[in-house]
């Protein structure tokens, strides 16, 4: 069973910087387009960027500028670099990896606020 562990969420204050990372065990990480999405209470869970195999990316337009998305094969590893964090990015972010069907990590919480 392939596994997701994300990490680096936290408190930052509003024009901060987080990196988020999650490594993926237990799978072939090349194969997978790789993504992350956030859920904030009382709203749906939404594509924040995406990555394929091949490094092409692709971000919602209220992070466009903002985050970066990348991924270390030799690591199993993708990262969300996230810049100029406001209050509205607060939310839970879960990791994707996208083969023959979507595996997902537990999500870490992203809290901006002053």
């Amino acid at each position: 069973q392939v596994q997701l562990v994300e990490s680096g969420g936290g408190l930052v204050q509003p024009g901060g910087s987080l990196r988020l990372s999650c490594v993926v065990s237990r799978g072939i990480f090349s194969i997978y387009a790789m993504g992350w999405y956030r859920q904030a209470p009382g709203n749906q869970r939404e594509l924040v960027a995406g990555i394929t195999t091949g490094g092409n990316t692709n971000y919602a337009d209220s992070v466009k500028g903002r985050f970066t998305i990348s991924r270390d094969n030799a690591k199993n590893t993708v990262y969300l670099q996230m810049n100029n964090l406001k209050p509205e990015d607060t939310a839970v972010y879960y990791c994707t990896a996208q083969g023959t069907r979507t595996y997902w990590g537990q999500g870490t919480q992203v809290t901006v606020s002053s």
